[in-house]
């Protein structure tokens, strides 16, 4: 997983400070528990984030630097979000297999 500058601060921060990755945790746990379409709570996921980074960047270093420098807002936050779902969701049941023509599952061929 291959995340931008902004989405590295985000996560390196709230890894590095314990009462936010709790937080956080919480969060994501709480977004997906029961959801049936990941790509929907990763876009929740995704303002979320949005709304903890712009009220960060005006009181909170580093993001207060980085809020000077670059545009934050037309910054997209999609690969943590979907990062942190992957990390601390907790895991989906996976889908049966697809039953084979001759009656089979892919499993039992072996």
């Amino acid at each position: 997983m291959s995340l931008n500058r902004c989405e590295q601060m985000i996560f390196d921060y709230v890894l590095g400070h314990p009462e936010e990755r709790h937080f956080w945790q919480d969060k994501v746990r709480a977004l997906a528990a029961g959801a049936s379409d990941e790509h929907a709570v990763a876009a929740e996921l995704e303002g979320e984030l949005g709304r903890y980074l712009e009220e960060r960047s005006r009181v909170i270093e580093p993001f207060r630097s980085a809020a000077a420098r670059e545009n934050l807002r037309r910054t997209s936050l999609r690969n943590l979000a979907e990062h942190l779902l992957r990390m601390w969701a907790p895991p989906r049941p996976k889908r049966p297999s697809p039953a084979r023509a001759d009656g089979f599952s892919p499993s039992e061929s072996a």
